[in-house]
């Protein structure tokens, strides 16, 4: 099983079962795995804006997250503006950004960029994978970090080496977790500050 295998077997184990995805030459061998990966459901977009709005509109109509998909750092900088809504919303997105090999990088090749430098500003949860062997655990985590209350998009970064080597056993999955409850004792009292009659001011 190669890693991009190994990644989308991860997502579906975890109920992200909707991929958008603009893919370039980086991302074939995820074009390529979604045939062999039953309950993955690609989504193509023609361009990445409008990529990055259906996830955010998916993820927040389905109350779960929903993966990107993007070829390098300048196909996820045409998805920045509908991220940065996304991130503002809390929206849980697994983003998947492809990458240069890692043994082609040194050539900075015309499409070569930071593209960890594109996704910090709308990320939550930010990691570069750089050994097929541990894709599914990097995708788990990507996919737990996004699920955390109140939810964030979390960024992986795959070079395409480490989607098409061998990638190891998928991630078990995700039990979802629950979001923190609020003692009666404090809600009582807010109740009792917005009754009293007096101006209320909420921080």
């Amino acid at each position: 099983m190669v890693g991009a295998e190994t990644l989308l077997r991860t997502l579906v184990n975890s109920d992200v079962e909707v991929c958008f995805a603009n893919p370039g030459t980086s991302e074939m061998q995820f074009v390529a795995a979604v045939d062999r990966v039953p309950g993955m459901r690609p989504v193509l977009g023609l361009f990445e804006g409008v990529v990055a709005g259906a996830a955010d509109g998916y993820a927040r109509m389905a109350d779960r997250p929903a993966a990107t998909l993007f070829h390098l750092g300048p196909g996820l900088a045409n998805g920045l503006a509908n991220l940065h809504n996304a991130m503002r919303a809390r929206t849980p997105i697994v983003n998947l950004v492809g990458d240069h090999a890692t043994y082609h990088r040194p050539y900075e090749s015309p499409l070569a960029s930071d593209v960890a430098a594109y996704a910090r500003p709308v990320s939550g949860w930010l990691h570069s994978n750089g050994d097929a062997r541990m894709i599914g655990a990097d995708t788990q985590a990507a996919v737990n970090a996004a699920w955390g209350p109140p939810g964030q998009i979390a960024t992986l970064i795959v070079p395409a080496d480490c989607s098409w080597n061998p990638g190891g056993e998928p991630g078990a999955g995700l039990v979802r977790p629950s979001p923190r409850t609020v003692p009666a004792e404090a809600l009582e009292r807010a109740a009792a500050a917005l009754n009293a009659g007096e101006q209320t001011l909420f921080l």
